[in-house]
């Protein structure tokens, strides 16, 4: 009897364009669903007469969309020119979303309500934790 089952990918084999595509989709379309909840949930919490920045659908869904295509390109670079790139890149991710949160911190500085801020870099962290897991899927790194 022949084996019908798919072979695991390799990390040898290049992703064709739909794979990647469809990972890239994918990871969008997730962190827009969890952010507009985080912006739901959050639009509660945010007074009334209180200005809300960042947490309308107008808003959020392009930069998401954004943050998911530079955190790709960040991802295909350093995967193709970093000696070691599972070892740059378990360093710049965390560092690239820590940074992310500066514009948050900034319009709580500028006296936007806490979960505004808040709501905010939950949506940057989210974007990371849902697009990272697709990356190593359809741009993996090349093993040690």
């Amino acid at each position: 009897m022949a084996d019908t089952s798919f072979p695991a990918r390799s990390s040898v084999l290049a992703p064709s364009a739909g794979e990647v595509v469809v990972g890239l989709l994918g990871a969008a379309a997730v962190s827009i669903a969890v952010n507009a909840l985080i912006a739901l949930v959050a639009g509660k919490f945010v007074p009334a007469g209180t200005e809300r920045m960042g947490l309308a659908f107008a808003e959020y869904a392009p930069a998401t969309v954004i943050g998911v295509l530079l955190g790709t390109l960040g991802w295909y670079l350093v995967r193709r020119s970093a000696r070691d790139p599972r070892r740059v890149l378990r360093v710049l991710v965390p560092v690239v979303v820590v940074l992310s949160w500066i514009p948050d911190l900034g319009i709580l500085a500028g006296g936007a309500a806490v979960a505004n801020s808040v709501a905010l870099i939950a949506m940057h962290t989210v974007v990371a934790a849902a697009t990272v897991p697709v990356l190593s899927r359809v741009l993996p790194l090349p093993a040690r």
